[in-house]
């Protein structure tokens, strides 16, 4: 089992990074690898939404169909995996004096090729969370900056 969780502070208010991240479409954005999103229904997003995530990891290209199993605005978004790897993630978003606090905590049961290589997979995908709330971060305060007065 590869459990992963880790935070950041992005300078934007709660509600702006909540809508971003809960909002899948957005993830090629700001998570490497992923290539593709398709959600159903296209909006509003809520408990039941479906999600199929194209993307590449390790060299191999994998489609994770999920569910959103919680969805508390402004507060948490979960989602659980319907197919592939499974995987449970939950994405929590807490005001601060700086702005939002936002942790990604997931866990996923490595299968077939990647259960023999588990350390590697665990290495790669907390590398890759990393990143991804760094791009994040980014992303969001580049937008606030750019934003007409």
């Amino acid at each position: 089992m590869v459990t992963i969780e880790q935070s950041t502070i992005i300078n934007r208010p709660i509600e702006e990074v909540f809508a971003y991240v809960s909002d899948q479409r957005n993830s090629p954005q700001w998570q490497d690898g992923v290539v593709d999103v398709q959600q159903s229904p296209e909006s509003p997003v809520g408990v039941g939404t479906k999600v199929t995530l194209v993307r590449v990891f390790l060299g191999r290209r994998l489609e994770q169909h999920a569910e959103v199993v919680a969805y508390e605005p402004p507060t948490r978004y979960a989602f659980a995996s319907t197919s592939g790897p499974s995987t449970t993630g939950t994405n929590r978003f807490e005001a601060t004096a700086e702005g939002t606090k936002v942790t990604i905590a997931f866990e996923m049961q490595a299968g077939g090729l990647f259960s023999l290589a588990e350390p590697l997979v665990a290495r790669n995908l907390r590398r890759s969370v990393e990143a991804a709330l760094g791009n994040l971060k980014d992303l969001l305060e580049s937008r606030a900056v750019e934003a007409p007065s």
